[in-house]
């Protein structure tokens, strides 16, 4: 049996499609390493938010010149965003002549055809042509056995100007309600107790369909389907982030009290140059109205640090905005430069140093944050679904409630996969500690 090497990198969207390609590759008999050395077929499936992202992968591309030499017979595939771009495939197909196929976001289902040639001995093999029909689900091989991610939506209309995904991902396009809601009630069946809905904004999942099921209503349809399963979603923009929608969140069951509201900054200035389509005062708006109904709600965010002409006054705005909102959690990132969006051509003034500086402080007062806003979970009794052993503790266990908090505490690995009561008693800058609670 050939075996295949499977790599991917960036959002989880991207890791899904790496397993729709594992689910391409069964059909087609392989199995599976996690050794490069051994496998009769390796393919990167790779990231283009930042160019360093992109430049590891032809760092690693130039070093499985050797495998190729080594073993003559090794297909060597490049799928995923990068692909996307013209230049990126032209740039593979002239000087990475170890590689034989190249594989579009939205091509996935070209693979076998692709595959074949290859394996005819035909040459160079690519397809990175944009597809619109997703309806179909593709069977995949999930990393999981009990968290599974379910693509409902493909590309972006929204152009930020930091963002290439517009670019490598193509416009909206929704699949069909009845096959999201078929593939979740077989995931259900199957066990798994986590559903994950991705898209690059789901927020706007079924604009793009002439009387098509909004976001909000696909959420309720999901939300009642028989079991024991927690829906998550992500990632959603502020601009669509409905009164409807956040109503939906707290009268659905089944859809976890957390959402992820990126916000970029805390600058309405900065907000317009990145095209963002908000102010701070409306996406504190959003934030009063989730409050309104639940004050402990569980929010968390992304930010970038440093966005060209970033002023002290804009970054004070941001530190502002996180102290206002209290968020469980953020993701922040010093802005770097992306080939092939506007914000490239903006003139860009702040010193690495400066930026190192506001990234330091931004992350001190998260911290601060953090840790006193996860204390009002002490004493409380949370659900939690078990990840995994904790890597640094033996005998403790590690999960995330239904607010999306990491918990540790002290268990047995058998645990892994179901969800439990924790009692919490204590709080990090990064999680909280407990006890399990026994029937």
């Amino acid at each position: 049996m050939r075996k295949a090497y499977v790599r991917s990198f960036g959002c989880q969207l991207n890791v899904s499609d790496g397993e729709k390609i594992k689910g391409l590759l069964k059909k087609m008999g392989y199995s599976f390493t996690e050794d490069e050395n051994e496998a009769d077929l390796i393919i990167l499936n790779t990231c283009a938010v930042r160019e360093s992202a992109e430049d590891r992968v032809f760092g690693i591309v130039g070093s499985m010149k050797k495998l190729k030499e080594r073993k003559p017979s090794l297909i060597i595939g490049i799928a995923g965003c990068m692909t996307a771009q013209e230049h990126i495939a032209e740039k593979i197909k002239k000087s990475y002549p170890q590689v034989d196929l190249v594989l579009g976001t939205s091509a996935i289902n070209a693979l076998p055809e692709l595959l074949l040639d290859c394996l005819k001995g035909a040459g160079f093999a690519a397809d990175i042509s944009e597809y619109d029909d997703f309806s179909a689900a593709v069977e995949q091989v999930r990393d999981s056995s009990f968290k599974a991610s379910v693509p409902i939506m493909f590309g972006c209309n929204n152009f930020c100007t930091y963002c290439i995904v517009p670019y490598v991902r193509g416009r909206e396009r929704s699949r069909n309600a009845q096959d999201i809601i078929s593939e979740v009630k077989e995931l259900v069946r199957s066990g798994y107790k986590e559903i994950m809905l991705l898209g690059q904004n789901v927020n706007s999942y079924g604009k793009d369909i002439s009387g098509g099921m909004s976001f909000p209503q696909l959420l309720r349809e999901l939300d009642k389907i028989e079991g024991d399963f927690v829906i998550r979603f992500m990632s959603s923009h502020p601009k669509d982030a409905s009164h409807e929608l956040i109503d939906t969140i707290f009268e659905c069951d089944k859809v976890a009290n957390h959402l992820h509201l990126p916000v970029q900054s805390g600058s309405s200035d900065v907000l317009r140059r990145m095209n963002r389509n908000y102010t701070a005062g409306k996406y504190l708006d959003i934030v009063d109205y989730i409050y309104s109904k639940d004050p402990d709600f569980s929010l968390t965010t992304d930010l970038i640090v440093g966005f060209p002409d970033e002023s002290d006054e804009d970054f004070e705005a941001t530190l502002d905005i996180i102290k206002r909102v209290k968020y469980d959690n953020i993701y922040s990132f010093i802005y770097s430069k992306r080939s092939g969006t506007k914000a490239a051509e903006m003139p860009d003034p702040i010193s690495d140093e400066v930026k190192g500086q506001r990234m330091r402080r931004l992350l001190e007062v998260q911290r601060e944050i953090s840790t006193e806003h996860y204390k009002r979970f002490i004493g409380r009794t949370l659900r939690v679904l078990v990840d995994d052993r904790a890597k640094k503790k033996p005998g403790f266990l590690t999960g995330k409630s239904n607010e999306f908090i990491i918990v540790e505490f002290e268990g047995d690995a058998s645990l892994i996969g179901k969800f439990v009561d924790v009692e919490i008693t204590g709080a990090m800058n990064w999680a909280v500690t407990g006890r399990l609670k026994t029937p």
